[in-house]
Parts: C-alpha cells; sequence; structure tokens
C-alpha cells in the first residue's frame, strides 16, 4: 500500500480514495506495533480497550507527541540512528529511534514530497545553518531536516560558522558562483531571518532563481512581528526571492511534510492525512473548525509514530479542491494549544504507559 502511495504524485489521490489506501496500511501498523512495542501494547490495551480492525482512519489509537520526551518507543531490533527534537534550553527532547527500514522509507518520501517542486536535478544548495548540526547517531530535528534536503542538493555550503555567525563572504561567494542558475537555499524560518535576511542589506545578494524551502521558529518570528506574509514579502523586496515553500512537520514523524500550497495552505501527501479533533471530547471536528491537529502516516515502523496528536491548532479549510492538481485536505496551522487542553488526554495515555 506504502508503494502504491508514493508511486502517484504526492497530491493527486481524492480523499476517499486516498483514505481508503490509509487505512490497511495504518491498521497493519497498528498490530505490528501492539506486537513489537511493549508501551504502545498496553496504552492500547488500557486506552483504547486492545487491538482491533479500525474501519475508519479517525478510529486509529493515537499517543501524545509529549509522550515521547518521556519514553523512547521502539519497535525494532536493529536501531540505526537516534532523531532528537530541536526543544528549547531546559527542555527535554523526544528522543525517536529510526532503523534503516524507516530511514529508507522517511528519504523515499522526502524526495516524492519536494520533487515536483525541486525536480529530479540535484541543485546548488546553500543550508543557512552549521555543519555541526550533522551528527553520525545522534541528531536533532535541524540536523535531519539538513540532512534530508541534502538528498536534492550539490556541493553543500552552509552559510553559518560554529557560532551560528553568519559567514557574510562565504555566502557571497556561493551566490556570485551558482546565481545564475536554479539553487536551493534550506534553513529552519527563524534563522533564514535573522542570519539571512537581517544580515545582508537591500540589493546585496540577487536570490532571483534561489528555491528556499524553510520550517519551524514561527513563534519567535510572531514576537518579532514577521507573519508568514511580511516574511515572504520582505525576502522579495530584499533578495527578489519569489520561490518560497514553507513547510510543516516535526521529528516525532519526520518525513511527513505539509508543503505550503495555493492560498498558503498546507497538504498532506497520499502517505499521510490530518485528522483535527475537539479538545476535551477529542472527537473529530468539523470542517473549518480550529482543534488539535492529529497526523497519521504510512512511515514509521521502527517505534510506533503512525498516529500522533501534535501540540497544534488548526483547521481543515478545504477538501479536493483540485487547484494546482493538489485534492485531499488542505490545512491551516494556527499556533500551539493550551496546555491545558491537552492534559487530559496526555496524562491518561502517559499512565497507561507507566
Amino acid at each position: 500500500m506504502f508503494e502504491r502511495l508514493l508511486a502517484a504524485p504526492p497530491y493527486s489521490l481524492r480523499q476517499a480514495e486516498k483514505e481508503a489506501l490509509l487505512l490497511p496500511g495504518l491498521n497493519e501498523l497498528a498490530q505490528f506495533h501492539y506486537e513489537t512495542c511493549r508501551d504502545y501494547a498496553r496504552i492500547v490495551d488500557a486506552a483504547w480497550g486492545g487491538p482491533r480492525i479500525y474501519r475508519a482512519i479517525e478510529e486509529v489509537p493515537f499517543l501524545p507527541v509529549g509522550l515521547f520526551k518521556k519514553r523512547e518507543l521502539s519497535s525494532t531490533a536493529t536501531p540505526s540512528l537516534v532523531l532528537r527534537s530541536s526543544g528549547t534550553t531546559g527542555q527535554t527532547p523526544s528522543r525517536i529511534v529510526v532503523d534503516p527500514e524507516t530511514a529508507t522509507r522517511q528519504s523515499r518520501a522526502l524526495i516524492a514530497t519536494f520533487r515536483p517542486i525541486l525536480g529530479d536535478r540535484r541543485l546548488p544548495f546553500l543550508a543557512i545553518d552549521t555543519k555541526d548540526v550533522l551528527q553520525p547517531t545522534d541528531m536533532t530535528a535541524r540536523g535531519a531536516g539538513v540532512l534530508g534536503m541534502m538528498k536534492f542538493g550539490a556541493r553543500a555550503t552552509f552559510a553559518l560558522d560554529s557560532a551560528l555567525e553568519t559567514d557574510l563572504e562565504r555566502v557571497r561567494s556561493f551566490v556570485g558562483a551558482n546565481g545564475s542558475q536554479p539553487f536551493l537555499v534550506f534553513g529552519f524560518t527563524y534563522l533564514v531571518w535573522t542570519k539571512l535576511y537581517e544580515r545582508f542589506r537591500d540589493g546585496e545578494l540577487d536570490l532571483t532563481n534561489a528555491i528556499l524551502i524553510h520550517s519551524g521558529g514561527w513563534k519567535n518570528l510572531e514576537a518579532r512581528k514577521v507573519s508568514n506574509a511580511s516574511f515572504r514579502a520582505a525576502l522579495r523586496a530584499r533578495f527578489n526571492l519569489s520561490r518560497i515553500y514553507n513547510f510543516y512537520g516535526f521529528v516525532e514523524q519526520i518525513g511527513s511534510m505539509f508543503v505550503e500550497g495555493p492560498g498558503g495552505l498546507l497538504y498532506p501527501p497520499n502517505f499521510t492525512d490530518v485528522i483535527v479533533r475537539r479538545p476535551g471530547s477529542w472527537e473529530p471536528a468539523e470542517p473549518g473548525e480550529e482543534g488539535v491537529v492529529q497526523v497519521v502516516s504510512l512511515l514509521p515502523r521502527s517505534y510506533p509514530g503512525h498516529s500522533v496528536l501534535t501540540e497544534d491548532r488548526g483547521a481543515i479549510l478545504a477538501v479536493d479542491t483540485g487547484i494546482e492538481n493538489r485534492f485531499g485536505k488542505a490545512v491551516a496551522i494556527a499556533g500551539r494549544v493550551a496546555k491545558t487542553e491537552l492534559r487530559g488526554c496526555s496524562d491518561v495515555i502517559a499512565a497507561s504507559a507507566a
């Protein structure tokens, strides 16, 4: 089922067809993790009355994302990498166990998601980060993001030094050497703003041919009164950069990326989907109704991350519009959930694993 969903263009399936293909895969993953991850089995037994065949994707048991900060959940005997969330100082990071099979699935999913934007040819690559984020066995979400996008890049150049200061001459040299052809720029949103936008003057860099992929750090930018619209407008005015793609993703389900499309909405690719739930009752919300975002995915086999309740609020604003050949759900993310809204659900499920 995963192969079939991966083979089709990433947003080509109507919602009903997509769910019909996702459901058997999610049932298989739920049973697999029940049999191979003791903590997951205890949660399903205690909170969902044991395993069964689920008749809709909304019925598949979910884990609150905070649980991955409390426990290292594993369904594999051959771990090859541990990914850590890039949480702020003092926070306990999530630890996500990855094995070769899951890493391959994540890599193939990433390529399928971004191929319509970046094409098949590897592009000169400028990372708005330091090469120090790349670690062989214990890597943060930032490092995983950079490493993932390097699959599309050639001759990677890192814009920041070990102290996270911008190497101005290195960036100027890269743009001078590659600016006459399409090239890829990737970075977490806050770093793109503070280390690229704020470090170069108007007209100093010509990024006309750049394709910028970015994500994360919006909370810090909102504190500076920088919205998605003003971010895009500022980069266009300063650098003539117009091909800008924001995406939504999180380390607890690495590889499941919702890329910005028409109207600034986010689109889940074929092998993943989103459910919005009402805080408290945890029933699925109606289209257009804001609630807590749950993400399901066929990617994770090394850990039970196939159905995760996030700490983000959002709404499903459209389904099967077909705009620019995008079908399925179109989603808006509104920000973080108040902790009180998650506490009841998270505490019950976390207690089940104790």
